[in-house]
């Protein structure tokens, strides 16, 4: 994971990493335009792997700076940049047969227009923004009449409030799109912007996009490494807790569930964790009591519970009902773990799991792997079983 963590740094430096997928058919994807003023430059397309970048084709640029390349279409978004020496555009393959760039030399790296792709437009918004971040931090960086402190913590602002504009405006809004995807992975220097190895808030940034990622793109391996990297992060977080504690712990000690876990207090006053289910199959349902459909909803939830609990299943049911009396009392008789969500429809909870609408249901395996959501399931019988069955 430090291999995958690192090698993502130092190829988004200037852009967004991804997994090489192309797709079974014909299909191609193509970028063209032109790029004035950069006559007889070598201009280079390369696909941006975990590995870092991987050179797909180059042109020599003739007078005008036209150009015009093709590949493979993807089965799921896919990233590109047009690089020239130094200077880079990003470019994203989803479902877009052709973009088309048009770009001005030096400098082509902030004076480009996009067309025919809105995921490469708002890839473009996102650049933009970075370079603009990093230059006020090298201008700090730059002011000797600053001390350390004073430029630090002006740095340190400067990034937040970069991270909740961006978390805000582009992740949060659409977290399934490749440009989401792309502002994970934003850097200055060497420094991801959103770093999972140090803090939980960007842990659940790296999660709401993998899980989003699971329902839009589930075949695509992007999906998983976004999982891998939360989850390597949950284990370095637990470390420094521990270390904090002045407790001395064996990294290879440290277990860490496949789920970003969540801790909240049942209807009976005690505290449950939902990683503490490891071993058994768990549905973690999140529910509104009082809807139309929470009755019937209850009915079936109840069919399951009593036909595979014997075998180890378990429903860990997270309500985010206001009135917490109301809540107590349509719980009272249920025979599952019934937990409750204060924070209602501001909970980070449903941030994390990317949670758009209510009732919502996963399902999570014995290792504590979440495997698929409600809309990935066709036959939640046959879904239960197979896991059950591992």
């Amino acid at each position: 994971m430090k291999h995958i963590l690192s090698s993502m740094v130092m190829v988004l430096v200037a852009t967004a990493a991804a997994v090489f997928t192309t797709s079974c058919n014909n299909k191609k994807f193509q970028v063209k335009g032109n790029i004035e003023g950069a006559k007889d430059s070598m201009l280079y397309l390369e696909n941006l792997s975990l590995d870092g970048p991987v050179a797909i084709d180059s042109a020599k640029l003739d007078e005008q700076g036209t150009f015009s390349f093709s590949v493979d279409a993807p089965t799921a978004p896919e990233f590109y940049r047009l690089r020239i020496a130094g200077q880079i555009i990003n470019v994203c393959a989803d479902s877009t047969e052709t973009v088309t760039i048009k770009a001005q030399w030096p400098g082509m790296a902030t004076n480009y227009q996009v067309e025919g792709s809105e995921e490469c437009s708002i890839i473009r918004e996102l650049s933009l923004k970075q370079i603009d971040l990093q230059a006020k931090v090298i201008a700090i960086q730059s002011n000797y009449n600053l001390n350390d402190q004073v430029a630090a913590d002006s740095i340190m602002a400067l990034v937040d409030a970069y991270k909740k504009e961006v978390k805000l405006n582009y992740i949060f809004k659409a977290p399934m799109r490749a440009s989401s995807y792309f502002a994970l992975f934003q850097a200055i220097g060497n420094t991801l912007l959103f770093n999972p190895q140090v803090s939980e808030d960007d842990i659940k940034v790296f999660a709401a996009v993998a899980t989003s990622w699971d329902t839009y793109h589930p075949d695509a391996l992007r999906g998983q490494n976004l999982h891998n990297i939360a989850i390597e992060g949950m284990k370095n977080i637990r470390i420094m807790r521990n270390k904090l504690a002045n407790t001395n712990v064996d990294a290879s000690k440290v277990h860490v569930s496949g789920l970003i876990d969540i801790s909240l207090m049942d209807n009976r006053g005690n505290v449950r964790n939902l990683s503490d289910l490891k071993g058994k199959v768990v549905m973690l349902d999140f529910h509104v009591f009082g809807t139309k459909e929470s009755t019937q909803r209850i009915m079936q939830m109840r069919e399951l519970y009593n036909k595979y609990h014997d075998r180890g299943f378990e429903i860990y049911q997270v309500s985010f009902n206001d009135d917490e009396h109301f809540w107590k009392t349509q719980t009272e008789a249920l025979p599952w773990i019934s937990v409750r969500d204060a924070d209602g429809g501001n909970s980070q909870n449903l941030v994390a799991y990317n949670v758009n609408t209510l009732p919502t249901f996963f399902l999570i395996d014995r290792n504590n792997v979440l495997q698929k959501r409600d809309a990935q399931i066709k036959d939640i019988d046959k879904e239960i079983q197979s896991l059950l069955a591992q």
